[in-house]
């Protein structure tokens, strides 16, 4: 049951360490037995874990208070499991006292039971239910003492099927009595006992049409309500309110929409908009703990939906990342000013979606699809915050459009940076170069980004190449935030700084696909870059 690999991996290296100084050649072989049951334990569960692309869940239970809107926070327990966290609340709800208790085999199955029939007291049994209330017969008062009683075998709530061989399927109740009277000195009942009845049994006790109809085959006197065996009774216990299923789901700290975090509390929402409420919790241990539990198993689920993705794609057509941000909207006089978003990596684009795509087709309709080669991200400063949510960073693409976006935290925003320039190389490699239109000395050429070549100017007069240099001589670069791009070169052969200016109408695409082809250079000739980033 532990939920620790490394433990257990570590347990099987110490108890494989003590079995070897063990004298006793018993001693030795027990030990060294329950080593490889650890063993065994740990590669089978990892290897469960493994072919679903994650880590180990954490399974949690605990007490916390939820509200919704401006409504008082309501005690709840909530129950975290690998793919939902439910909320539960105490409620007074009807169990069963002492049929529940019998064996479920035996009350699942088919019985058949002789009654003999006493002279005086018939079968001591009373019935309810019938075709006309879309019920079986169903045996709802056994007297005490009587015949029926005395066998032992039959339940309140079990449905008679046959009697002495003739079905009872379909039967009115009258039907019933009348077969149940005419039946004979020995009367063999087949029965199974039908759990739904039991509520109904307990609603109808009161005199009722179907209620106050008890077969002539009982007799009056003492006589024990089986409600004693069956009768439901009030009992506490904690029933599911809401579930919220964890895949795609996103936990925040903040009030929607708005920069203001909540103190101590967090609210989970699902990939179909569902919310958990405001979970309030105690104390900033429980708080954190919880963040910490449900994060991670959102990220397990996610990482395994992208495995799963993945080997029905090309792989240039591979997601490398999906998470949720919130993206900062165009200053309005409402005070919601952020609106969750789900950011998506995938082979060489950038998706921006409102929800998460669930098929196909939803990939193929997502409005805003970016080349990934075609923006810079950044992450801002501090000075750069535009109000106080913590952990932005904007999305810039050559065509002027800007995205300001937040993560929930440091370490997804830090998580998305490394993905998205491993994503970025990859993409250029698949890529492998890209041409700009634009004109050197008036005439008009072509600028192209090749990942061996490196930086080359085309003529298109001359159809020859004027220039060419490798990435690694870049030496600098400015622009007039217009057209014009000025690039420094080192010349190898002169030791000199060759200056070329270019002028460039797509300017800003330029400048991104620049930066992300030398990025991707760098990715190239030194591995440690992607994980160092």
């Amino acid at each position: 049951n532990d939920r620790n690999s490394t433990w257990i991996y570590s347990a099987k290296q110490q108890l494989l360490f003590m079995s070897n100084f063990a004298n006793n050649n018993t001693r030795k072989q027990n030990l060294r037995g329950l080593s490889r049951k650890l063993f065994n334990l740990a590669e089978r569960n990892q290897n469960f874990f493994l072919t679903m692309g994650r880590e180990w869940p954490e399974n949690k239970l605990g007490m916390v208070t939820v509200s919704v809107g401006k409504s008082r926070a309501q005690p709840i327990r909530l129950k975290l499991s690998t793919e939902t966290l439910i909320l539960q609340r105490e409620e007074l709800v009807y169990v069963q006292s002492e049929i529940t208790q019998k064996d479920p085999a035996i009350l699942s199955r088919i019985r058949v039971v002789m009654i003999p029939r006493e002279k005086n007291g018939g079968l001591g049994v009373s019935v309810k239910g019938g075709a006309e209330h879309n019920l079986p017969i169903l045996i709802s008062r056994i007297f005490k003492d009587q015949a029926a009683d005395k066998t032992g075998k039959l339940y309140v709530g079990d449905a008679i099927l046959k009697v002495n061989g003739v079905d009872m399927d379909g039967c009115t109740h009258d039907d019933a009595v009348a077969a149940l009277k005419k039946a004979g000195d020995e009367v063999t009942l087949s029965v199974r006992y039908f759990r739904p009845a039991s509520l109904f049994l307990s609603r109808n006790r009161r005199n009722t049409r179907t209620g106050s109809v008890t077969s002539p085959t009982s007799a009056s006197g003492d006589e024990s309500d089986t409600g004693t065996l069956t009768k439901p009774k009030l009992e506490k216990q904690w029933s599911d309110i809401l579930c919220v299923p964890l895949l795609f789901a996103y936990i925040t700290r903040y009030h929607p929409g708005t920069d203001k975090i909540r103190h101590n509390a967090f609210e989970v929402v699902g990939m179909d908009g569902g919310s958990s409420g405001t979970i309030h919790c105690d104390n900033t241990i429980t708080y954190l703990e919880w963040m910490r539990c449900i994060t991670h198993n959102i990220n397990m689920l996610n990482n395994h939906s992208i495995t799963m993705s993945n080997k029905l794609l090309l792989p240039a057509e591979q997601i490398s990342h999906m998470c949720w941000t919130c993206e900062r909207l165009m200053a309005t006089h409402h005070w919601h000013n952020w609106k969750p978003q789900f950011l998506a990596l995938k082979g060489s684009d950038i998706y921006l979606f409102d929800s998460p795509p669930s098929s196909t087709r939803d990939w193929t309709r997502c409005e805003r699809i970016y080349k990934i080669y075609d923006c810079m991200f950044r992450i801002l400063k501090d000075s750069e915050l535009q109000d106080e949510r913590q952990h932005c960073f904007s999305i810039q693409h050559g065509s002027g459009e800007t995205h300001y976006l937040c993560s929930e935290s440091r370490q997804e925003l830090l998580k998305l940076e490394k993905e998205w320039f491993r994503t970025n190389y990859m993409a250029v490699l698949h890529q492998r170069s890209k041409t700009f239109g634009c004109s050197w000395r008036g005439r008009i050429s072509g600028l192209t980004l090749d990942m061996n070549m490196g930086f080359s100017l085309y003529d298109s007069e001359t159809k020859s190449y004027m220039w060419n240099y490798k990435f690694s001589q870049l030496k600098g670069s400015s622009d007039d935030d217009k057209t014009k791009l000025k690039l420094h070169f080192l010349n190898e052969h002169t030791k000199q700084i060759d200056s070329r200016e270019v002028e460039c109408s797509n300017l800003k695409t330029l400048l991104y696909s620049m930066h992300s082809f030398l990025s991707a250079k760098l990715a190239s000739v030194d591995p440690c870059f992607l994980q160092d980033t």
